[in-house]
């Protein structure tokens, strides 16, 4: 019966297969309004009037503005600093500024043109650099450790380099979607595309006053969100809240393509600099590095993204004196957000390149140089946190290593660049990353998360979490911690549907957390569960029939029976807050990546011809699932590193579609080796830890260094575009010249 390490089918499966999963755009409401947002023009603002063509027909439109707001105007998240519609300032280009509807969705985009907005627009701020000049610092972070100065005098050379990372759109294939209305009861109820329920229900709390059983959030199948459906559902929940309040009816508001992209969340752009102090054999000795990210027109969960960066920032390598200063910047820009990763992709970019960088400098090989310095168990990490247990990083190195056979090919290619009639390069390129599994410092304890598992009435068993399958696997994976822990078959546990009347708050789907926390406070749930049925008599392994009669006697009143288990931090784990220093993540996940590619000599275009990855999750649930991660997020780093190139005009998205703007395809997918590392962490279920983002952090190193090895082009900026391959080619033969 044992479905942990099993590759089970996945419990929603079959629906999506099918074509019978109900996406929100799917649901019939009767009587609905279609929502659309009339948005600013202007990237900075004061709005002055908003005029209504009178020629325009508005006896079947209603239209809400900020005054339709019952309580404030602000979404709450960290900071209440974003208005839910704009009402006097414009902070950047496709705020909301008013939302309207009808029953006919065109119709409802025919109003939007009859409608003037007059403001008096100012000068907008559109830069990192122009940014941090003014003083608009939404947060600084600073890590130390050690004696800086005295690392440097210690050093035999100091190696200096800036590295650039740009906006990435998270391109999830259901837009973001919600509907809302109000029962007769005076419940207030939303519904749709979403990662975090609970986070949904806080925001709609300030918005709207009422009692908090008084607003419920229910998420709806949903199409991917890699961090874009995290925040971004309390803004659009509440336009559609606030309209259907005023119109007395059911409203639902879905987006176009181009207006998600334009008008939602992107990656943190970021420039990261580094200075380095190394001895002749690569041994690191002081690492000062400076980060510096754009968070756009509002602080959305800039801190944290930074919070996250610079904890990375160092990259998997241990080094005795360091300074990490972080800080994110407030710009005319749409507010940018979570992206898988969080912060990490970033900062974990330069610091690979920068171990190519020190590795050239030294005359070394780059695999040299990262096992000199890679983190084991002892290891002491920038915040001060020992490494005492799964640390995979010198086994995913050298599992990657051999299985790619990356020495030998690294020669192939060296003898290939070496024909002068050979009509491309070709290169070999190595990284090495770390990602921290949960929420960051305190995070999991401030957040209190809680999880049960129930017997219910019938003799069923119920896993009962907010924590939402987004296309990762969720619901089977609680489902297979659950149905290991209590010895029963996959087959039996039912996962609920998150909906804040009915599940306890597990926490945000996000953060590599739901296989480690809320599968590990599900697996107590259920221990506890097992032992109340022993008491009860239940032999085990149970049968359905002893389930049935256990239920009849524990389910009183109809009620399910089980055991509700809050996250508490384990005492071995310390952080401190204000000085950020300690234990910032429990446990760190591992990966390693070798790409091989190939770069055409006329065109400049790269192509991935292989790519080999070894990442250590502590122990697989689903193997076939952690693989399906792996390969998703490899391919979305691919998209990451050569494809995807948001260009901002005027402070915004101008590229706003999938013709202009490039991610992977199934044709642009390189064959991929994967190798699941097993390295298992005592506190998560089974010795799972998270494996969600960790495949994001690696691709785009791993491809810089392997264009290194093909060209010698030591390049610092994201995407890898053959456009700036070529440039930078034609730049250096005219320096040679």
């Amino acid at each position: 019966m044992a479905s942990v390490g099993t590759s089970f089918r996945r419990k929603e499966g079959p629906e999506k297969l099918t074509g019978e999963a109900r996406y929100i755009d799917d649901y019939p409401l009767e009587g609905a309004l279609h929502g659309v947002t009339l948005r600013s023009k202007v990237a900075r603002g004061i709005l002055r009037k908003i005029r209504f063509d009178p020629a325009f027909d508005w006896s079947s439109v209603v239209v809400a503005t900020a005054a339709d707001i019952p309580g404030e105007n602000a979404v709450l998240l960290i900071e209440k600093d974003q208005p839910l519609l704009a009402s006097r300032e414009l902070n950047h280009l496709e705020e909301p500024i008013l939302i309207l509807g009808h029953s006919n969705r065109a119709k409802a985009y025919e109003a939007l043109e009859h409608i003037e907005v007059v403001c008096d627009e100012e000068e907008p701020v559109l830069t990192m650099e122009e940014a941090l000049a003014d003083g608009a610092v939404f947060k600084r972070f600073e890590i130390v450790k050690g004696d800086l100065d005295a690392g440097f005098c210690d050093a035999d050379v100091i190696v200096e380099e800036e590295y650039r990372v740009p906006h990435q759109e998270q391109a999830y294939i259901e837009t973001n979607g919600v509907a809302a209305w109000e029962e007769e009861d005076g419940t207030l109820v939303v519904t749709g595309s979403m990662q975090c329920p609970y986070y949904v229900h806080k925001a709609m709390l300030g918005l709207f006053p009422r009692a908090p059983e008084k607003i419920r959030v229910i998420q709806t199948t949903t199409g991917g969100g890699f961090g874009g459906k995290e925040e971004y559902p309390n803004l659009i929940a509440g336009h559609a809240a606030v309209l259907s309040l005023k119109a007395k009816r059911p409203v639902k508001i879905v987006y176009d393509r181009a207006e998600d992209m334009r008008a939602t969340t992107k990656r943190h752009p970021a420039r990261i600099r580094h200075r380095t102090g190394v001895k002749k054999d690569g041994t690191l000795v002081a690492q000062d590095i400076d980060v510096l990210m754009d968070g756009g027109a509002y602080v959305t969960l800039s801190p944290v993204v930074l919070s996250r960066g610079i904890l990375h920032a160092t990259g998997p390598y241990e080094c005795p004196n360091v300074r990490v200063v972080g800080q994110v910047v407030k710009t005319n820009t749409p507010p940018n957000g979570a992206f898988r990763g969080f912060g990490a992709p970033q900062t974990l970019f330069a610091a690979e390149m920068h171990v190519e960088k020190i590795a050239a400098r030294l005359g070394l090989d780059a695999l040299a140089v990262r096992r000199k310095n890679l983190f084991r168990e002892g290891s002491v990490t920038a915040t001060g946190q020992v490494l005492n247990e799964s640390v995979g990083a010198k086994e995913v190195l050298d599992r990657a290593v051999a299985v790619s056979r990356y020495l030998p090919r690294k020669k192939e290619c060296e003898r290939w660049n070496r024909r002068k009639s050979a009509p491309s390069w070709r290169g070999v390129g190595l990284a090495a990353v770390f990602h921290g599994a949960g929420f960051t410092g305190s995070g999991e304890v401030y957040l209190q998360s809680r999880a049960t598992v129930s017997l219910l009435p019938n003799g069923d068993i119920e896993v009962e979490a907010a924590s939402t399958e987004i296309g990762q696997g969720t619901t089977s994976i609680l489902a297979s911690i659950v149905a290991d822990a209590l010895e029963v078959p996959y087959d039996w546990i039912r996962v609920s549907t998150p909906d804040t009347a009915r599940v306890p708050n597990s926490g945000p789907t996000v953060a590599s957390r739901t296989c480690m926390i809320v599968g590990g406070l599900l697996k107590r749930s259920a221990d506890e569960l097992r032992r109340a049925l022993e008491r009860e008599g239940v032999d085990w392994p149970p049968k359905p029939s002893s389930l049935k009669r256990a239920a009849r006697k524990l389910c009183a009143n109809g009620r399910p029976f089980g055991f509700v288990q809050e996250y508490e931090r384990p005492r071995e784990i310390r952080w401190d807050d204000a000085t950020y220093r300690g234990d910032a993540y429990g446990v760190y996940g591992y990966a390693a990546m070798v790409v091989e590619l190939e770069i055409d000599k006329i065109t400049y275009e790269v192509t991935v011809k292989d790519v080999v990855t070894a990442q250590d999750v502590g122990r697989a649930i689903n193997p076939l699932l952690v693989e399906g991660q792996i390969v998703g997020g490899t391919a979305q780093g691919l998209g990451y590193a050569l494809l995807e190139n948001v260009i901002f005009d005027k402070g915004v998205m101008a590229n706003a579609n999938f013709t202009n703007y490039a991610i992977p395809t199934t044709l642009d997918t390189p064959p991929m080796r994967v190798e699941i590392v097993e390295i298992p962490y005592s506190l998560g279920p089974f010795g799972a830890k998270g494996v969600g983002e960790l495949p994001m952090d690696v691709p785009a190193p791993a491809v810089a260094a392997a264009i290194h090895q093909a060209t010698g082009l030591f390049l610092t900026e994201l995407p890898l575009l053959p456009e700036r391959i070529s440039k930078a080619l034609h730049d250096r033969a005219h320096r040679q010249s």
